[in-house]
């Protein structure tokens, strides 16, 4: 009787081991791990042979062949939870993390989201910026050298947010430290928030994002960013971005009046064929309260910026020229004499490999 019990029970728990091993099995064919990456390469030649004309993000540099950024970015999902870990090693990855020390400045973005339903998601943890037309990764710009707007935006936010969708629009909402402080000992928070819409046939898009709060007890900012696309045909698009960041200062005990720095970028995009393509970048960029570009200048003043890019697309691999031709209201570059100039141009090359 006893051994017949024991039969009895070593079958049943071995059928509901084979079930729970296939439902296991079924649920990770349905949700596998994702993961994707890319690797980028360049080389930059500053007409005045100088890398002191460069005022804009990753491209710090001057004949000489440099290393972009390895990246790798890891997708799971399980049910209503899921989670992104995407990380990049290189002097893009430490530019980007320019707040964080040591092996921390290899997280571009760390979270965690739960689903509550089709429509409402919630998210935790860092994760690159909503505010800008351009993003980190390479293969996701047409232009390979970066605009003002985005070297001087914010580049990642750490907290909590909520996005809900309805139709083809959407609302985001969140709480998080101040701009790029991904672990921060300031009490004050930083509200985020973004308003997307669009057409139904997805050719028109546009987001209102901002961010503002206090960076400190004594400093505050507000960002109020607009970027729009449209696909004018299936060969040819435009993009938009428009941006402006006040900040205050106290000065004995209240805030006194608000700085600003403001830019604005058009972006002309066509595709001749599958394997290739041109982008011109166009941006006005002003400093007149030389809150940045023009913090080290004599006075404020505004930059003038068109870039040309060529992108050739062999498979997953992406070759980039591009020049770059810059004029600013004041002598902050210098000519290949070594002397102050108000314009500046170089020329680069870049391959961007993605998987």
């Amino acid at each position: 009787m006893l051994q017949k019990f024991v039969a009895t029970t070593l079958v049943c728990l071995s059928v509901n081991a084979l079930f729970a091993q296939t439902d296991s099995t079924e649920t990770e064919e349905k949700n596998p791990l994702k993961i994707s990456g890319y690797a980028d390469v360049y080389y930059k030649l500053d007409f005045a042979k100088t890398g002191a004309n460069n005022k804009t993000s990753f491209t710090n540099s001057q004949n000489s062949f440099e290393l972009g950024m390895a990246s790798l970015k890891f997708e799971k999902t399980l049910g209503k939870v899921g989670m992104v870990a995407d990380l990049g090693f290189g002097t893009r990855a430490k530019e980007f993390a320019y707040a964080d020390n040591g092996i921390t400045q290899a997280i571009k973005q760390l979270y965690v989201t739960y689903a509550a339903s089709d429509k409402l998601t919630f998210t935790a943890g860092s994760w690159a910026t909503h505010v800008g037309y351009e993003l980190v990764d390479p293969q996701l710009n047409r232009n390979y050298s970066m605009s003002y707007m985005f070297s001087y935006g914010p580049f990642t936010h750490t907290g909590v947010k909520a996005d809900y969708k309805f139709g083809s629009s959407g609302i985001m909402l969140g709480i998080s430290n101040p701009t790029d402080q991904r672990t921060t000992g300031v009490s004050p928070k930083y509200l985020i928030g973004q308003f997307s819409t669009g057409t139904k046939n997805g050719k028109l898009k546009m987001y209102l994002n901002y961010e503002g709060g206090k960076s400190s007890d004594t400093t505050k900012m507000i960002q109020l960013d607009l970027v729009a696309t449209l696909g004018v045909t299936d060969a040819f698009s435009i993009g938009f971005n428009g941006t402006v960041a006040s900040y205050k200062e106290k000065l004995n005990d209240k805030f006194g009046s608000a700085s600003s720095w403001w830019g604005s970028a058009l972006y002309l995009n066509a595709d001749l064929s599958e394997s290739f393509g041109l982008t011109l970048r166009s941006e006005l960029f002003d400093d007149s309260k030389q809150l940045n570009v023009f913090s080290s200048a004599a006075e404020g003043g505004s930059i003038f910026a068109n870039t040309l890019s060529a992108n050739i697309r062999l498979g997953a691999l992406t070759i980039i020229p591009e020049i770059r031709i810059e004029n600013a209201s004041k002598a902050i570059f210098i000519d290949g004499k070594n002397s102050g100039s108000k314009s500046a141009a170089n020329a680069l090359i870049a391959a961007v490999y993605a998987f």
